[in-house]
């Protein structure tokens, strides 16, 4: 009450706004209902055209709807009358203003996923039958019978017989004896690279597989043990049992100790001197991804898996029969491949660390050649580790080894890290400053601007240091797991249709295989079959095998 009685109340701007207000409101309101229920008349003002004989007059008229109720409701509501059919008369029948499109293409489904691209439940998988490779037997047709629209239909198709006995372990393109006769040399190894046969002489049997062969034991059991019979050589049992490589476990398995050459007391003790040796030598962090050299039976690679280190394991199929065999039938990724005349199937900058232990392979013949593609495929800044007996003997003929090897990889602007006992570690430069540095005429020299360091498929090895890109691209790569998910900036450089977008697809891939793996888990019960070795054909980014 004191404050509605007090007159500055009045007086206040606020108030007198307020008030403006409602009474404006008030009076627009009344307007609006005398408008709309007083008066309903609408006056039109008109004015004709002047012409040439009448003269122009204003006219005053009223609204035809006059005194008329309109519903506008109804109006606002009222959807659209359909369009009504002509008909011309009663005996033709009504036609259709516009034909109904044709119906869209039959969709072609193809294996087991469906028009959308998901995996379908409706399919088979037979179960595997051991007795079928022994039982394949030699002959070339098989009759099936089929019904289609309840009548039978009865079809022969032709099958590929068996390969001979002596086939079983054949490799197309390594065992081409013809092409190995003709060869000009075979001092440098290139029996041990790729001769495939030539059209018309391609392998048109099934190899068959070892006799006896029983499915393989499941990881990580297989890697301490594999069955004989499917990988049956004696001969490194006779020549490396003693260092501790693989012995012979009652009449029908192989035991892998996990030693070699140069550690025989195992490769789990071996890789910890290895990372005392070098700190920054972080197995699972900053190296994730190696090569073994003439790999033996693997055991380097299969005791590196429980580090999160993925190691690709080489060897020539030489006369240690096929070490290859052995480190796929244990479960460690291997590959068949010879340092010989031409560069190894991997880009530039492949590999964080490269190992050689005993892998009997001379680094320094012709002006180092093979050292050089063992620098190309290093990852700047990544190390080389060198087990052999110009290490640590010093015997007149292993210090001149030694003697060439240092001065070749001083040449290289490799750094020496550390020599300790029988192991030598170096690391390769992480740009091109050292190489530019060097006195002219310098050997080996740099490789030309225009050649192309990840061009590998049948190319000569090259005795030139491969030029490491300017910008850093492939040694700034983010430490592992970080680098699983991480588009790393050499991406930039490889040569792909993608040039904008090439990120997002390395993230989509990820993406996309992690969805299908996950199908395939699902639909094809891979937990139910063990699967362990898988060959992904087109690789892309990885994005299939991180999954």
């Amino acid at each position: 009450m004191k404050l509605l009685g007090n007159v500055d109340f009045l007086k206040n701007q606020t108030a007198i706004k307020v008030a403006a207000f409602v009474f404006i409101s008030i009076a627009f309101f009344y307007l609006g209902k005398h408008w709309s229920d007083g008066s309903r008349q609408f006056i039109f003002f008109s004015r004709q055209s002047p012409s040439d004989t009448t003269p122009s007059s204003p006219s005053i008229s009223v609204s035809p709807n006059l005194n008329k109720e309109f519903n506008i409701s109804s109006i606002i509501n009222t959807t659209e009358p359909k369009p009504a059919v002509s008909v011309k008369n009663e005996e033709k029948p009504v036609l259709a203003s516009q034909a109904a499109p044709p119906p869209p293409p039959e969709i072609k489904i193809y294996g087991i996923v469906d028009e959308n691209g998901t995996m379908s439940d409706d399919f088979e998988i037979g179960e595997f039958d051991p007795d079928l490779v022994e039982n394949w037997g030699n002959g070339t047709d098989a009759e099936a019978e089929a019904e289609k629209e309840d009548v039978k239909l009865t079809f022969r198709v032709k099958k590929f017989r068996l390969c001979e006995e002596n086939r079983r372990e054949y490799i197309p393109c390594l065992d081409n004896v013809e092409a190995i006769k003709r060869l000009k040399s075979t001092e440098r190894g290139e029996r041990f690279e790729r001769h495939c046969p030539e059209t018309g002489k391609v392998l048109n049997c099934l190899v068959p597989a070892p006799k006896g062969y029983r499915p393989p034991i499941p990881w990580p059991r297989s890697r301490d043990e594999v069955w004989f019979n499917n990988v049956p050589h004696t001969r490194l049992v006779d020549d490396k049992g003693g260092q501790n490589w693989i012995s012979k476990k009652g009449k029908d398995k192989f035991k892998f100790p996990g030693g070699g050459t140069q550690f025989i007391h195992g490769a789990d003790q071996y890789l910890d001197q290895i990372s005392k040796m070098v700190h920054e030598i972080t197995f699972g962090h900053h190296i994730r991804v190696v090569m073994d050299v003439g790999c033996g039976v693997a055991s380097f690679g299969a005791y590196l898996l429980p580090r999160n280190v993925i190691t690709m394991s080489i060897a020539p199929k030489d006369v240690h029969e096929n070490q290859i065999q052995f480190a796929l039938e244990r479960g460690v990724p291997a590959m068949v491949a010879a340092f010989a005349t031409r560069r190894l199937l991997y880009p530039s900058q492949a590999f964080d660390l490269i190992h050689c232990s005993r892998c009997r392979i001379n680094w320094t013949r012709d002006d180092g050649i093979l050292l050089l593609e063992v620098n190309r495929m290093l990852r700047a800044g990544g190390y080389f580790a060198w087990a052999a007996q110009p290490v640590y003997k010093h015997e007149e003929a292993l210090e001149e080894q030694w003697e060439e090897m240092l001065n070749l990889t001083t040449h290289l602007c490799w750094n020496l890290v550390k020599k300790e006992g029988y192991i030598a570690i170096w690391q390769k430069p992480f740009n091109n400053s050292c190489y530019l540095s060097r006195e002219a005429g310098t050997k080996p020299p740099l490789c030309d601007p225009d050649d192309d360091p990840d061009n590998v498929w049948y190319v000569n090895l090259k005795a030139c240091i491969s030029r490491l890109p300017e910008n850093g691209y492939g040694a700034n790569v983010a430490p592992w797991p970080a680098r699983l998910q991480t588009p790393p900036d050499r991406l930039q450089s490889i040569q792909i249709d993608s040039y904008i977008a090439r990120k997002e697809l390395f993230k989509a891939e990820s993406k996309y295989w992690n969805e299908i793996v996950a199908s395939y888990v699902r639909v094809l019960h891979w937990k139910k079959f063990k699967l362990r070795n898988i060959l992904d054909m087109r690789a892309g980014f990885g994005g299939y095998f991180l999954t």
